[in-house]
């Protein structure tokens, strides 16, 4: 363990509570807490909506799986891309302008307001669908901090994990949403560093040994050199939808994404704020996917136990010590920044969702704060103790609660948005029929053949549009949320 890497970690650590601290001092409404309260500005947005959406997932999961599948894991990156790209132009600016016109604060309580005759059960499933499987999410990114504090300093993963969630709890307790976004920021811009700069240095390496990626990728597997995964017809059908059914995942199903989206201020913030995510985005799935590509290169025997530590593994094997802390402090921002957005997430569903809006409890702002705060830290001890138990991969949990949350609701957004005839029991079945097709499918061996993030998104826009056109919105209210679409468009 290097000295210079662990005073620059602490340091960092330091800096992160410092800047939850400042914001702590300032008082804070519910909204303000939850939402920033419409006040900041879309480019922070942007990096805050990049770094929650990647995590522990991109420089750890996706980078591994780039280094076990080879060249057909650029389907995933594809993917993720273009349901990226398309949120942020198609989704982001009516996710704002909704949560104006209807002044929500979350996803299940903009449900369950375009929905008024069935929002109290909206609520209810929304919130636990999002609670059942953004704790395993949550749980995945405190093992993957795990996973990076063993790697890096050979801390015992139980106590990096205790580490990484007081760090966690504490980011998300003092400041909530505003102190979120604004380390979220920076460490977003610490994790394109982390991924721009560790291939560049890479390829360096790679050439000054007289090395090459094409040679190393036709002498590993044959699976590794090829874009399909060396599978043809049926099976590469399987293989490209399993990979690029992340898409789908996007499509406005992710509250601690479109949370982001709800609290831009106006047209001009959420265009500043697509121009900053998909550059984002491009910049940081290409230095990923070279990362796993150059790793096969220079690693191609060499046993790895985890290939989710061959970034950290990397890093400190080909950079000097103090490069090293500045990077590898890119990784544990890559956590923390999911983390405490999740975590927020959780708080959101609790404070405002259940004892807000559908227990109908008529508390002070103040009151609001505390229960929020104190939710925090439960969630907090929950999740700690998920990623003490689970024995998954990152990138598979990951994957399960992208299904699950992303996967059920996106086509419930969708519909919202782009079909009138959608009805209040037509979201009530995507969000049940969502919910139990994923749990069928992670519990079965279906899911290896054809990933749940494919399955749940069709089954549960299948079940939604047929409830829809069994059981129709009540032609005065369809009017009236007519009026209301028009209304917003003018």
């Amino acid at each position: 363990m290097h000295t210079v890497i662990m005073v620059e970690f602490i340091l960092y650590c330091l800096f992160m509570l410092a800047i939850g601290y400042l914001f702590s001092r300032r008082d804070m409404g519910h909204s303000d807490f939850l939402l920033g309260g419409k006040k900041l500005p879309g480019w922070a947005l942007a990096f805050s909506e990049r770094a929650t959406g990647e995590s522990a997932w991109l420089l750890l999961g996706y980078t591994g799986f780039v280094f076990a599948t080879g060249l057909s894991g650029i389907w995933v990156a594809i993917g993720i891309a273009l349901g990226i790209v398309f949120s942020w132009l198609f989704l982001a600016k009516r996710f704002m302008n909704d949560a104006n016109e209807y002044k929500v604060l979350t996803l299940p309580g903009y449900l369950a307001k375009r929905f008024q005759d069935h929002g109290k059960l909206i609520l209810w499933i929304s919130t636990i669908l999002i609670l059942s499987f953004m704790m395993f999410y949550f749980g995945a990114q405190i093992a993957g901090a795990g996973k990076t504090l063993y790697t890096v300093f050979n801390i015992n993963p139980t106590l990096g994990m205790i580490i990484s969630i007081i760090i966690v709890i504490i980011l998300s307790y003092v400041g909530g949403f505003v102190s979120v976004v604004w380390t979220d920021m920076i460490q977003s811009i610490m994790m394109l560093v982390t991924l721009v700069v560790l291939p560049i240095v890479a390829i360096f390496h790679i050439y000054m040994s007289d090395l090459s990626i094409s040679y190393a990728l036709s002498t590993s597997n044959p699976t590794i050199n090829s874009w399909s995964g060396g599978v043809t017809g049926f099976s590469l059908g399987l293989l490209l939808f399993n990979n690029f059914a992340w898409f789908f995942g996007f499509l406005g199903g992710q509250p601690q994404l479109s949370s982001r989206f709800m609290a831009l201020k106006n047209s001009k913030e959420a265009r500043t704020g697509s121009i900053v995510a998909i550059v984002w985005t491009i910049m940081a799935y290409s230095g990923a996917f070279l990362i796993g590509l150059a790793a096969i290169t220079l690693y191609q025997n060499y046993h790895f136990a985890d290939v989710e530590t061959i970034l950290p593994f990397m890093v400190i094997d080909l950079l000097p010590p103090w490069i090293s802390g500045i990077l590898l402090a890119g990784i544990l921002a890559a956590i923390i920044s999911t983390a405490d957005s999740q975590l927020l997430v959780v708080t959101s569903s609790v404070s405002e969702d259940i004892v807000r809006n559908a227990l109908g409890k008529k508390l002070s702002e103040k009151r609001l704060v505390q229960i929020s705060r104190i939710t925090i830290i439960l969630a907090g001890l929950l999740g700690l103790i998920i990623a003490l138990t689970s024995k998954s991969l990152v990138y598979l949990v990951v994957s399960w609660a992208w299904a699950g949350v992303g996967c059920t609701l996106s086509p419930a957004i969708i519909l919202t948005f782009m079909w009138k005839r959608y009805s209040g029991i037509g979201v009530i079945a995507t969000i049940i029929s969502g919910f139990i097709s994923t749990v069928i499918w992670i519990s079965t061996p279906l899911d290896t053949i054809i990933s749940s993030r494919f399955t749940t998104f069709f089954i549960a826009a299948f079940f939604g549009i047929i409830f829809s056109l069994l059981f129709p919105e009540k032609e005065g209210k369809k009017e009236a949320e007519n009026n209301t679409q028009e209304n917003c468009v003018i």
